[in-house]
């Protein structure tokens, strides 16, 4: 088989079909896994999933964990949710860089005898009887420019690749998921965030906290190290590029007079919207803008061509869904492509993990009946819920949980 993307979800994906005793090949048209913590949060299901794998104990030794998200009205705590209610082995939410995510997956696939292919893109693909036919770009780069030169990159040749299952886990503009033409069902309009992690002088804390107003969902997450993560969002007016490529950079130059602005937006953007915030930001140690679009694929594939991860679905950030409920799809898409593969099962499989995801990320986006109030439900709480839902960090029995907490009904 044949993934397509080196991000958490494609790297678990080829290290459970290569555990599993299948034939696979993984290719990624960067040229390292991120530099920065995208996705910064690993929900108490994905601690499990890594837990069986072995993998938890480094996870978690490099990561903080989070006992509790709070909900904010300005300077007003309105609600908490206690990721240590439903118990089991992992009863936290646990914050750590993408980059060293990234880096632990990668070295266990490393050790499975498996290397991603990095300056390998994705071009196209075609059916062909039991098998899927792929061609792949290899990518190089040029300098151009004579005053100022920068790097262009360019396809340096052109690979035809034949696999019997292609598995694309290549992120929100999914080229596997544009080729097989599968479209979007959106529950909402894109929103926009901008992103800023930087040093505090302040002892770290062991709680999320989520600043909730009229028209903006914002995220104070803690950080291993004494660091913090400002996600703010953006209103009307305050403009943002094209979403961005991922930094693969894991070094970010100073630029003081830069920073200086950076550090006064954020102070001025936290006292706006969340008063109570008072550690001062003391370093810039990464900033960018992102763009998400809460929506699902309305396949999840077809025939020998399947999607997981990002490429598939997206939420709101404050969650962490799009990610974690992603590893899980890696590990059920596997379970059935080795039945496939090994034990001759019918395609059925595929077609019940398409069914399944479906059913659950309707009720993650809420398109359904969504959240629903009780007759004792928080007025507060009540009239935020379709807010409040895609902050929660959870699917299946673990978000009816929290959301109970909230005395809601999912």
């Amino acid at each position: 088989m044949l993934v397509v993307g080196a991000g958490p979800v494609g790297l678990l994906t080829a290290i459970l079909a290569a555990e599993a005793g299948l034939k696979v090949r993984i290719i990624d048209q960067e040229t390292r896994t991120a530099a920065r913590s995208y996705a910064c949060a690993l929900q108490p299901q994905s601690l499990k999933l890594l837990d069986e794998m072995g993998l938890a104990a480094p996870v978690v030794e490099q990561g903080l964990k989070i006992g509790t998200m709070a909900f904010y009205d300005r300077d007003s705590r309105r609600a908490e949710v206690r990721l240590s209610e439903p118990g089991g082995t992992f009863p936290f939410l646990l914050t750590l860089p993408q980059a060293s995510f990234e880096g632990i997956l990668e070295q266990r696939l490393r050790a499975a005898g498996i290397r991603v292919e990095w300056n390998h893109r994705f071009a196209d693909c075609r059916e062909e009887g039991e098998q899927v036919a792929v061609t792949v770009e290899e990518l190089g780069g040029t300098a151009t420019g004579y005053i100022v030169p920068h790097w262009e990159t360019v396809v340096k040749s052109q690979v035809a690749v034949r696999a019997r299952f292609l598995v694309g886990a290549d992120g929100f503009g999914s080229r596997v998921r544009q080729r097989l033409g599968i479209e979007h069902n959106s529950a909402a309009g894109p929103a926009f965030f901008a992103i800023y992690e930087f040093e505090t002088d302040e002892p770290g804390e062991t709680e999320v906290k989520v600043a909730l107003d009229d028209a903006t969902s914002n995220v104070l997450w803690p950080l291993p190290g004494n660091r913090y993560r400002w996600t703010f969002q953006l209103v009307k007016g305050e403009g943002l590029g094209a979403f961005p490529e991922k930094e693969r950079r894991s070094v970010r130059f100073a630029q003081p007079t830069v920073d200086e602005e950076i550090r006064q937006y954020v102070a001025q953007a936290a006292k706006q919207r969340a008063p109570w915030f008072t550690a001062r930001v003391r370093g810039i140690t990464w900033c960018t803008d992102v763009v998400f679009e809460p929506r699902m694929a309305t396949q999840f594939g077809r025939g020998h061509c399947w999607l997981a991860g990002d490429a598939a679905h997206q939420t709101g950030p404050v969650g962490v869904q799009s990610m974690n409920v992603g590893l899980r799809e890696a590990s059920a898409l596997v379970r059935r492509l080795r039945l496939i593969l090994r034990e001759r099962a019918s395609h059925e499989a595929l077609e019940s993990y398409d069914r399944e995801r479906q059913q659950e990320w309707q009720r993650l986006l809420g398109l359904g009946s969504g959240a629903r109030a009780r007759d004792d439900t928080d007025p507060w709480v009540s009239q935020r819920r379709a807010k409040i839902l895609p902050c929660l960090p959870g699917s299946e029995a673990d978000l009816t949980g929290l959301a109970g907490q909230l005395r809601l009904d999912v």
